[in-house]
């Protein structure tokens, strides 16, 4: 018989649904996941790839709702953003303040992770302001024409 245990009317409920806390966790437990954002922040695509592997949710957010791959994507990191995708990872989480990692890229000038996110199905219209209207504001025609937008 695997890991997976039978449950019975001894088994307290599941509290999966419940959202943990910073403060629920071990300072050892805070250390690695500042060293999990600062990997995607810097784009160390092999260290936080090993720890996705090993079990580290590819969508785990920080304090602000940001994603690896909001972090990846914003900073212009292609490799890493295109592991986190691989691994797993949601286009269209939108953090705290309503952005998207597709709207960050587009934001930051970041080409090749636009293309990835794109091409991995991140929705142009989340998020406030969403990528295409950031693509319009700072007349980035590439990516207007990429996300099949009327030039104007």
């Amino acid at each position: 018989m695997g890991l997976q245990q039978h449950a019975n009317e001894n088994t307290p409920p599941s509290t999966s649904s419940v959202p943990i806390q910073a403060s629920d966790l071990p300072p050892a437990a805070l250390e690695l996941a500042g060293k999990l954002f600062d990997f995607a922040r810097q784009g160390k695509t092999e260290e936080l790839a090993q720890y996705v592997s090993a079990g580290i949710p590819p969508n785990l957010t920080n304090s602000k709702g940001d994603t690896l791959l909001m972090l990846a994507a914003y900073h212009g990191h292609a490799a890493t953003t295109r592991m986190l995708l691989e691994k797993g990872a949601d286009p269209n989480v939108l953090n705290d303040r309503g952005q998207s990692p597709i709207a960050g890229a587009v934001f930051k000038g970041s080409d090749e992770v636009v293309q990835l996110l794109f091409e991995r199905h991140a929705d142009v219209y989340a998020g406030q302001p969403n990528a295409m209207d950031s693509a319009h504001m700072f007349r980035k025609e590439n990516y207007l024409t990429l996300f099949g937008a009327e030039q104007q």
